[in-house]
């Protein structure tokens, strides 16, 4: 029967593609799904033997660590070079996004304390 090893949804490319060649390397079978034509359903890297589990998670939790550690240093390297991402590098390359979500928020906040004025 068949396990979930990993969840997809909100993972770089990049990474999927270094644990496919990690599973593959060691020689693990599984399967991919996809989140389907309306993107609702789960992405994930599937383990077509359940007896697998331990040693593809054991091989996927040190390979995380690792990218942990490299992904810190890149971007610790991009802030001494005052090139790391901000707030307001963020709000300076899209505007209208950053307006648009704000303004959303104000009227929640807005909609909430006029709505339910006694609590």
């Amino acid at each position: 029967m068949s396990k979930l090893l990993f969840k997809l949804r909100n993972v770089p490319e990049d990474e999927v593609l270094e644990v496919r060649a990690l599973l593959d390397q060691h020689g693990i079978e599984f399967f991919e799904t996809s989140s389907g034509n309306w993107g609702i359903s789960m992405p994930g890297l599937w383990l077509v033997d359940a007896s697998d589990y331990d040693n593809a998670r054991a091989l996927l939790d040190e390979y995380q660590v690792q990218r942990t550690r490299s992904e810190r240093l890149k971007f610790e390297e991009l802030k001494r070079q005052g090139k790391a991402p901000s707030l307001w590098s963020l709000l300076r390359e899209k505007p209208l996004i950053a307006i648009i979500q704000l303004a959303a928020l104000a009227l929640i906040v807005y909609l909430s304390l006029h709505l339910f004025p006694g609590m």
